[in-house]
């Protein structure tokens, strides 16, 4: 991958490694957060909670209703969906626009833009999913059997994989935001619930095994155990937040080419 756009080469080294860039942070939560994503980011949670006032209303207090609701659609399509808009928002954007030759011409390593990028997308991504799934599960059941934390913290894990593999789609490809469409909807939303071999590569159903660790009883239920499952996430998110560093570092400016 190339970009076309003339920029000067920067003549400063570029400056050691370093976790997080506040300049570079402060761009990215303003793209994320701009008018058009956050109407995105905001109306996922939003109308999450009005369902589950809906459903509080009419059915009352019900430790399945709530498993199944924050499962069928807080885990299963909030989560992935907002990892889509945070994780591909984060970089995709400005390599489409040309605006990332900016960037990769000042003095700083590609891999610190790589992480930064990455722990907005991260934050971004659980505030808007795991706090609003905790917020539904105790307007629910008022956490009975452990229900609203247990999916609270399922879906703070799934996002922070959901970023990392969305992050790198922006990085591979100009069609990042329907290539994780595809996979947030067509994969985690049906095959993954479906299809009982695809369940062992859904996100869902790694975070799904933790929620059945700390949730009480035997409402929540996963297709895979809890060692393969914290194993495939870390593995998944670092080999994507690897994958999407190599990348950008073959990324070449004009200047460089």
């Amino acid at each position: 991958m190339s970009t076309t756009a003339a920029v000067p080469r920067s003549q400063a080294p570029a400056a050691g490694f370093s976790l997080f860039h506040p300049t570079v942070g402060r761009l990215t939560y303003r793209a994320l957060l701009g008018r058009r994503r956050a109407l995105l980011l905001f109306a996922l949670p939003l109308l999450l909670l009005i369902i589950v006032v809906a459903v509080r209303a009419l059915t009352g207090a019900d430790d399945q209703n709530a498993s199944d609701l924050l499962q069928g659609f807080a885990l299963s399509t909030m989560v992935p969906l907002v990892g889509v808009i945070a994780g591909t928002g984060a970089i995709a954007p400005e390599i489409d626009d040309g605006a990332i030759v900016y960037l990769l011409a000042k003095p700083i390593r590609r891999s610190t833009i790589i992480s930064t990028k990455l722990l907005v997308a991260m934050g971004v991504t659980v505030a808007f999913s795991a706090i609003p799934t905790l917020l539904a599960g105790y307007i629910l059941n008022g956490n009975g059997q452990n229900i609203a934390v247990a999916y609270a913290v399922a879906a703070a894990v799934a996002s922070l994989a959901y970023a990392s593999i969305f992050l790198m789609l922006g990085v591979i490809t100009r069609h990042a935001v329907v290539a994780g469409l595809v996979y947030a909807l067509v994969w985690e939303t049906v095959v993954g619930n479906v299809v009982p071999g695809a369940r062992t590569l859904s996100v869902q159903q790694w975070a799904l095994a933790i929620a059945q660790k700390i949730g009480h009883g035997d409402i929540i239920s996963s297709d895979v155990g809890l060692p393969t499952a914290v194993i495939l996430l870390v593995v998944a998110s670092a080999l994507a937040v690897w994958y999407a560093g190599r990348r950008l570092r073959t990324l070449k400016l004009a200047g460089e080419e």
